[in-house]
């Protein structure tokens, strides 16, 4: 039998040169953008043990998460599939301040790793995307949600998208509706998947009939430009307060968005449900038209942190670097220094001095070895000294 050991699982990828490198050119540009807006970096573990990582958020985020039971300690553990829980983790316990430090102060975490999911997210998506993301922690006001999303339209614009479509929403609409149903957990799950799927008929066969229903029924087609609000407020008069409540945190949190990246398309969609579920507030997710989904996603998660003791304010995003094309990504060019006896001292010395100065060099090892296609300049012995000579120009 043919021996196929050398097949990766469906959905799992390795990612190969170039491409390899131009995704650490991104993770690096990335943080250096994090960083110089004041977050702080963490590296949270590839596993935990799911009590940690779930944050009884409900089922889509347990079905994305691969489990093993732990042979030391019994107990079940998980590879991460998200971040933020393991973010929320180490604001509510890892890095509590010390007693009479101040309890309530910002915190500014940012992280980029891989995930795993237990399946793809979508058609030919990844099961192992890498993901760069931002979190505040300890600010309810919209100046922190506007301060993410100003972030994450920076990082968006240095990996060369300068004009993505930014799509606003309000988990507090479907929260207020469907909290006035009273559905068992297994009708509220299956809601919420009709809802994100914007699903009117699946609404319909899941709810009986009534004005909640109506409005819940209407709230996939409630999407487009500030009209989409307007009209809202109409179909939504008689809706719980909460309804009304997040509408209005929508056109204000829109306002602060136009003043500081006029040049994003803001609109609105009240049936965006993001997440895993455990987000409580505004959300929001950015589209570009080269790519047929979301580009980066976020919103507001408050209080989930109780679970470890510590329920904070919370808001923040994260973006799938292994989507985004990268501006620079063209094939890094190098210099070839060639396999030779004579002067080799010289020859090693002029390679760290290229390599000091942030060439790459690649160094022959055989007599007969070639340079590569990706070297277009290469150490030529002259007058007594290596210089750097084009290939083109000493190509025959």
């Amino acid at each position: 039998m043919k021996n196929n050991n050398w097949r990766l699982p469906p959905g799992v990828e390795e990612l190969l040169p170039p491409r390899a490198r131009i995704l650490e050119l991104v993770r690096r540009e990335v943080l250096d953008i994090f960083n110089r807006w004041g977050f702080d970096y963490v590296e949270p573990p590839l596993i935990e043990y799911t009590d940690a990582l779930l944050l009884e958020t409900g089922s889509d985020l347990d079905l994305q998460t691969l489990k093993v039971i732990d042979q030391q300690s019994g107990r079940m553990m998980g590879v991460r599939a998200d971040m933020t829980s393991q973010a929320v983790r180490i604001d509510a316990h890892s890095l509590v301040p010390e007693k009479g430090d101040d309890a309530h102060r910002v915190q500014r975490l940012c992280y980029a790793g891989s995930v795993v999911h237990a399946k793809p997210m979508g058609v030919l998506e990844s099961r192992v995307p890498f993901r760069a993301g931002a979190e505040i922690f300890g600010v309810a006001g919209l100046e922190a949600d506007a301060e993410v999303i100003a972030l994450m339209i920076e990082v968006l614009a240095a990996m060369g998208i300068q004009s993505p479509v930014l799509v606003l929403g309000h988990m507090g609409i479907y929260q207020a509706l469907a909290a006035g149903l009273a559905l068992d957990a297994t009708t509220e799950r299956a809601l919420f998947a009709a809802v994100q799927n914007k699903s009117e008929t699946d609404i319909r066969q899941l709810l009986p009939a009534s004005d909640l229903t109506d409005m819940l029924i209407a709230l996939p087609a409630m999407m487009g430009r500030d009209d989409a609000l307007k009209r809202a407020r109409q179909q939504f008069a008689s809706a719980p307060s909460g309804v009304v409540q997040a509408l209005d945190v929508l056109p204000d949190l829109a306002s602060r968005i136009r003043a500081r990246a006029p040049q994003v398309e803001v609109r609105f969609d009240l049936a965006e449900l993001a997440g895993y579920g455990y987000h409580n507030g505004p959300v929001f997710a950015a589209f570009h038209a080269d790519q047929g989904r979301s580009v980066a996603r976020g919103g507001r998660y408050d209080g989930i942190g109780k679970v470890f003791g510590r329920a904070r304010p919370a808001t923040g995003f994260d973006v799938n670097l292994t989507q985004l094309q990268y501006r620079n990504g063209q094939p890094v060019l190098s210099i070839w220094a060639p396999n030779v006896v004579a002067n080799r001292d010289q020859l090693l010395d002029a390679v760290a001095q290229c390599r000091a100065a942030g060439e790459r060099v690649i160094v022959g090892l055989t007599n007969d070895e070639k340079a590569p296609g990706e070297c277009n300049r290469k150490l030529v012995w002259i007058d007594g000294s290596w210089q750097l000579q084009a290939i083109e120009e000493t190509s025959t």
